[in-house]
């Protein structure tokens, strides 16, 4: 069996945040052919085509970064019924300068975490639409919106549900199999 690099961006910059907890129980419950680097996105400047022809130093590692991995993870959560702007300054920083994307052709699997009930499912979308744009092969079943977030994980941040557990695992299981049938190799 193969093994593959999973870089991990997850949209959330708050210190106890739910979806950085997920991102963590997804990658213990993932196959042991995946390995996975978490990818900081908080501190990459925001993107501005001035910038392209003198790219800051942060750009030239994320894009570095994005580029070596064989496929990316987005956790995220919803903000007005889409991604946090942190995450969608990351895709940007990544795609261009335009025709230069290193983002192009890595698969891709989407987790919307959110302490409500709807699962984040709009920044799921949303994401998954940019996500084609940018021709990234996504995971499309099984779909993962996960909701009431702050009864899922304990005071050390552990993810305790166990059907929650379950669930991750079939889901990387399946994302497994999706960079198995689209990276080159």
């Amino acid at each position: 069996m193969k093994n593959f690099k999973v870089g991990v961006v997850v949209g959330s910059l708050r210190k106890e945040s739910f979806n950085k907890k997920a991102a963590k129980a997804l990658v213990e419950n993932a196959p042991e052919n995946l390995s996975f680097e978490f990818l900081e996105i908080g501190n990459l400047e925001l993107y501005s085509e001035d910038l392209d022809l003198t790219p800051p130093q942060s750009w030239v590692d994320f894009r570095n970064k994005v580029s070596s991995m064989d496929a990316i993870l987005f956790v995220t959560p919803e903000y007005n019924r889409s991604v946090p702007g942190v995450l969608k300054n990351a895709l940007d920083v990544a795609s261009r300068p335009w025709g230069q994307s290193v983002w192009n052709a890595k698969p891709a699997a989407v987790v919307s975490v959110t302490i409500g009930s709807t699962g984040a499912f709009g920044a799921n979308h949303h994401l998954r639409q940019t996500l084609a744009f940018l021709n990234m092969p996504v995971l499309a079943q099984p779909e993962a919106y996960i909701g009431n977030a702050m009864s899922l994980f304990d005071e050390n941040g552990k993810l305790t549900e166990d059907s929650t557990k379950d669930f991750f695992g079939r889901f990387m299981q399946a994302f497994a199999a999706l960079i198995e049938t689209n990276v080159a190799g």
